[in-house]
């Protein structure tokens, strides 16, 4: 999709293969950084957070994700 703002996460290396993310107003897309013109996946935003609220959350020992 073209038009999208791509960007790694803060955490990566310049270097390093990551995922990308890139934000619209009701979609999150989400793409390997090694293949940026493969297809990539789509979320709506309230997923996305969900998401990551389970990875923060996996952290701990006793995460319920």
């Amino acid at each position: 999709m073209s038009g999208l703002t791509w960007q790694k996460s803060t955490h990566s290396a310049e270097a390093a293969n990551c995922v990308e993310i890139a934000r619209t107003p009701s979609v999150i897309h989400i793409r390997d950084s090694k293949t940026p013109t493969a297809p990539h996946l789509s979320f709506p935003p309230t997923t996305w957070t969900a998401f990551l609220s389970c990875a923060l959350d996996a952290r701990s020992p006793s995460a319920p994700c």
